[in-house]
Order: C-alpha cells, then structure tokens, then sequence
C-alpha cells in the first residue's frame, strides 16, 4: 500500500470501464476512498465490489448536464468529507472528418471531453485548495498529435491539454497541482462506444501494433499507473505536465 496514496478522497469519472476503472481499482489498492463517476449506475456497482468496505461510494450523473454535476459535486463532498484528487478519465470518441462532423457532434464531443471537465475542476478548485490537493486529466495523444478522421476528438483534447497547463498556472499559488496523461490506443471500450463494429476494433488493435513503436498497444492498467503516480506526494513539484504514454506514438510521423 502506498503511503502516499492512502487515505485519500479521490474523485474519478469514467469509472465503470477503461482507464477510469483501471485508475479506481488501483487507489482501492492503495488505501484510498473513491467516488466511482459515471451514468451507468450497475457497471459502476461492480467496480465499487473490488473495493474494501467503505472505501467505494457511486454516485451516477450526466456530467454534461451542469446542474447534474454542481448535484454530483455535493453529494461527493457529503459522501467524503472533502477531497483531495480529482480525476478526469471520462471521455468519448466519435469518427468524422470536418466534412462529416455535424455542428451536434461537435458540440457533443466538446461538452464530455472539455466542457464537464472544466466545470468540474472550478467547482473542485476550493475543496482542493483546502487539501492542497491535484488534479489530473486523461488527455490522448490526439491532444499534441494530429490524426484524421477523428477532428473533433482531437480539438477537445488539444483543449484539454492547454486547460491542463493554464489551471496549473492559475492554481500554483495555491498548492494545487494540475497535470494530464496523454495514452496512444489502450484497450478499453472507448472506440466500441463511439460506433467501431468488434471486427473493425480487432482490426484496429492489430494495425495499432505497427503504428506504436513499442509493437503493442497499451494496457489501462499502465496508465492507472502513471495516473496515480502523479496524483500522489511523489510527484509533488510536477504541474502543467502532460505527460506522453503511448508506446512511441507521438513520435511518429502519420502511417
């Protein structure tokens, strides 16, 4: 158990599948207590088994939705008696290249990838800044990289690196850190729920072998890892990173 770690009260969204339940297991490893985020309320309920009695509290919202999440907020700080980590892991993914992305797509993509997350760490900032506490995002490496056929995915997530680095800024003075993790393709749902067909998902992990230097892609357990790592005291002098973990991705020229 990390001493850093334990103890905790930690906020993370986009628990019940991917990096974010990843991430959530992991801080129940480590000795913290968690709200499990999301709208699924049973998928979230499995999450919350893996975790020591009393450690899990879900607690389902749209965080798209303003007033659902200043509701979702509250009830975090009811159920924990603060906070001290928030954890932006919800997200989506829709295909579209600018002459097939619907102004509604857009605006859905940038609602969840950006919008959310910024009004969760505004509402966050003084609970955090009371605990001196951080903030970290799940960005993708879409956010420095260019890639088609996925133009608003990448937009929200270049935007939510450059929320990263300026809250980061804005919140130093008060002891409070910001940072973000940048994965290349990770096996979770996330291409599945936005539409990919299980053949062409198996297809896409095989080509992602070749586009990923390393020769895999990653696991959500490898970003919980840095996740947490960044959440905890041992990263205590890191703020506004955006921190690549992606195989070798993002030094890639396009394939």
């Amino acid at each position: 158990m990390d001493e850093n770690i334990k103890g905790k009260r930690v906020i993370v969204t986009g628990a019940s599948s991917g990096i974010g339940r990843a991430t959530a297991e992991l801080f129940f490893k480590e000795g913290a207590t968690v709200v499990l985020a999301g709208r699924r309320e049973s998928a979230l309920a499995e999450v919350a088994q893996t975790a020591p009695s009393g450690k899990a509290f879900v607690i389902t919202a749209d965080l798209s939705d303003e007033k659902q999440t200043e509701a979702f907020f509250a009830r975090c700080l009811d159920s924990m008696g603060g906070l001290d980590v928030l954890i932006n892991a919800a997200g989506i993914l829709k295909s579209g290249r600018i002459e097939a992305t619907s102004l509604e797509l857009w605006d859905e993509m940038m609602n969840i990838n950006l919008r959310s997350v910024f009004h969760l760490m505004k509402l966050a900032a003084p609970s955090l800044e009371s605990s001196r506490g951080n903030i970290v995002n799940v960005s993708s490496v879409t956010g420095p990289r260019s890639f088609p056929g996925v133009l608003a995915y990448c937009v929200s997530k270049a935007a939510l690196d450059q929320l990263t680095r300026c809250a980061a800024l804005e919140l130093a003075a008060n002891g409070v850190r910001v940072n973000a993790v940048n994965p290349g393709v990770v096996i979770s749902g996330l291409h599945r729920s936005g539409g990919m067909s299980e053949e062409a998902y198996a297809a896409f992990l095989e080509h992602s072998k070749t586009t990923h230097p390393l020769g895999r892609v990653g696991e959500a357990s490898e970003i919980a890892e840095l996740i947490c790592f960044l959440a905890s005291d041992r990263a205590g002098w890191i703020t506004g990173a955006t921190v690549s973990i992606d195989g070798g991705r993002a030094l890639t020229c396009a394939r």
